[in-house]
């Protein structure tokens, strides 16, 4: 009988989360107007990871009719709550 691992994590997965621990993670902390919120978007390992994903995210918040959005790029350990 072959076993499945339910709770694996890859080891990119594993990585991200070892980086954010450390405070080595790049996050993007992204502020909207409507509604008032702060987005934390991460871990990445990299800026030019973070940097590749990031378009994306921001459009789906505009799509979503988020006002006056903004960002920047920090590294930095960060936990829960991503969205404040």
């Amino acid at each position: 009988m072959v076993e499945i691992a339910t709770n694996y994590m890859g080891p990119t997965r594993a990585l991200r989360k070892i980086g954010n621990k450390l405070g080595l993670a790049w996050w993007a902390k992204i502020d909207t107007s409507q509604p008032e919120v702060t987005y934390w978007f991460g871990p990445f390992l990299t800026k030019r990871s973070l940097n590749s994903t990031l378009p994306d995210f921001l459009e789906d918040l505009s799509s979503e009719g988020a006002g006056s959005i903004s960002h920047e790029l920090i590294r930095c350990k960060k936990g829960e709550p991503l969205t404040t």
